[in-house]
């Protein structure tokens, strides 16, 4: 298989990944004279900061992912390739993918994190983690299957391996699951399953530091704690998680907990790309780059995003790995392309942080600006807002809104169901179309 992206003449920029930077800066290049290639391997962008509300059966998948060739209908120099990315070849200027070799003139990388597991390969093979949409439906499903296992289970033991969870991770991802769990707890448990116990259900969150949401401010870490155990969620904190085989749950002070569920969401490493100068690899897997985002060692390679790391005076060990850092990248990474084909000197980046926020459930929110912090109700909706704004497509919006307001009015979620995957037992070269249909040969 090949690319099949015909040679216009025009110099070639290929970009893989299509999260936040990455389609931050194609979207750009797409009224510029290049020819811009889209390299992932899902034909979507997904907006990971909703997740959490896809696997807790608050949004459909559907409504925070965005297909790439509905952004670039209109743009006739841009070309979107589902693949994935198997090596670099910096000297010919080449990659080498799942489906050919592609040549460029400038290759973007911004291939994101995935979940850091520590060298744990049990927990890697029991636990669950959240960094994409996929991912989270997997989840929805377990929990929910996991609940029709516990109301025909015999005895409050068999019970508990089912009801009970482990979130590991206090960031925002962790904080924003657990809170969602238990309202889940709170008020749809105890109507759909009336013939469970809800109280049975224990939610523990472990976080290997002291404080939450360690990244933001004392304030807000502190509110973040309290809103969790109102809620009812049970706190390890500056404890770290040894071992778990899928059915219990140690914690390095020697207490074990009896779950088969663990949400991983203690942190992130960077993806890797075979043939990268040595000198760029460093610290989680990131790639070293200059003030231009420039990868060392490499002349017409750049790196955006998660992956990128880029020090400055009020970043000494690197821009934090959100959302806001990778879109301000890409639209600078936009303009100093634009600037280096034209021969001029680019422009160093600067990263304008613009806050930072948590939610933890129904008016519960906390928010850090540069200017201002403030939780509560009004944070809540601040989160709503800033989120809902944030998400590609007007129909995306719409459906979110209304989720939103009918989970506002109702404390409801309508969204419960256990889709499981469908397989095929043989593969289509195993069968043939006759006048019935498909069957076997």
């Amino acid at each position: 298989m090949q690319f099949n992206i015909p040679d216009t003449g025009q110099k070639r920029i290929v970009i893989v990944g299509g999260g936040f930077g990455g389609l931050t800066l194609a979207r750009k290049l797409s009224r510029s004279d290049f020819q811009v290639v889209l390299i992932d391997k899902n034909n979507y962008h997904q907006f990971q900061p909703l997740f959490y509300q896809v696997a807790m059966a608050g949004l459909e998948p559907s409504s925070i992912v965005f297909p790439f060739r509905k952004v670039f209908q209109k743009s006739k120099n841009v070309f979107v390739r589902v693949t994935k990315v198997l090596s670099v070849h910096p000297k010919e200027n080449k990659i080498t993918t799942t489906i050919g070799t592609l040549r460029y003139d400038y290759l973007v990388l911004a291939i994101g994190a995935d979940t850091n597991w520590y060298g744990k390969e049990r927990v890697r093979a029991h636990a669950i983690p959240m960094k994409s949409v996929s991912e989270a439906l997997y989840l929805r499903n377990l929990i929910f299957e996991d609940y029709e296992r516990a109301v025909t289970s015999e005895g409050y033991e068999q019970r508990q391996r089912y009801l009970d969870i482990v979130i590991v991770g206090g960031g925002p991802t962790g904080v924003e699951v657990a809170g969602s769990l238990a309202e889940m707890k709170r008020h749809i448990i105890a109507k759909d399953y009336n013939d469970l116990d809800s109280g049975e259900i224990d939610i523990h969150l472990v976080h290997g530091d002291k404080r939450l949401l360690n990244t933001m401010s004392e304030q807000a870490s502190a509110k973040a704690e309290t809103y969790l155990r109102e809620l009812g969620v049970q706190l390890w904190l500056d404890k770290v998680v040894t071992d778990f085989d899928g059915e219990k749950v140690t914690i390095n002070d020697g207490t074990v907990i009896r779950a088969d569920k663990v949400i991983w969401a203690a942190g992130v490493t960077g993806n890797t790309i075979e043939g990268l100068p040595a000198e760029a690899l460093t610290k989680g897997n990131r790639l070293k780059v200059n003030e231009i985002n420039q990868v060392a060692g490499a002349q017409n390679i750049f790196a955006i995003g998660d992956i990128a790391y880029q020090t400055e005076e009020k970043w000494p060990g690197g821009h934090p790995q959100v959302a806001q850092v990778a879109i301000q990248q890409g639209a600078l990474l936009t303009k100093n392309l634009l600037r280096l084909s034209k021969g001029k000197t680019p422009l160093p980046f600067r990263y304008r942080d613009l806050g930072s926020m948590a939610t933890v459930g129904r008016h519960r929110a906390v928010v850090d600006l540069p200017f201002w912090r403030f939780q509560g109700a009004f944070a809540w909706f601040v989160w709503l807002f800033v989120h809902l704004f944030s998400i590609l497509g007007m129909k995306n919006k719409l459906f979110i809104f209304l989720n939103w307001v009918w989970n506002y009015a109702t404390y409801d979620q309508s969204l419960r169901l256990v889709i499981k995957p469908w397989r095929r037992d043989k593969t289509r070269a195993e069968v043939e179309v006759g006048a019935g249909g498909w069957r076997e040969v």
